[in-house]
Formats: structure tokens, C-alpha cells, sequence
């Protein structure tokens, strides 16, 4: 799996870092920060969630 955040489209929900946080920060503004854009399986679960619940679609996910 491979992360790509979108950060200009970011609305700073969180969900994502509540959803992911080994994944997923955000800076001091609240906007999204990627900590890891190959995560291991074990957080795959986790990173989709984030990406079906960003109200902003900011974040795109490369399965394989």
C-alpha cells in the first residue's frame, strides 16, 4: 500500500490521525502530515478507514 495525502484539499478534521496515528499527524494548523506513505500491513486497516471517512477526499491509496 502506498499513501498519498493531498494537502492543500485538507479541511483538518483529524479523523484520519484518529483513525491511523501511526500513519497520519497533523501540523500545527491541523492539516494533515504523512509520517508514512508505505505503512505495514498491520495499519492497513486503519489508513483505509481514514481515507473513506476524509470529509475532504484528501487522502488516495495505491493498493499492492
Amino acid at each position: 500500500m502506498h499513501v498519498h495525502i493531498d494537502q492543500p484539499k485538507c479541511v483538518a478534521s483529524g479523523q484520519c490521525v484518529l483513525m491511523a496515528p501511526e500513519v497520519f499527524d497533523q501540523d500545527d494548523d491541523g492539516i494533515v502530515e504523512l509520517l508514512s506513505d508505505r505503512p505495514g500491513p498491520e495499519h492497513h486497516d486503519g489508513v483505509r478507514e481514514a481515507a473513506a471517512v476524509c470529509p475532504a477526499a484528501a487522502i488516495r491509496l495505491e493498493e499492492g
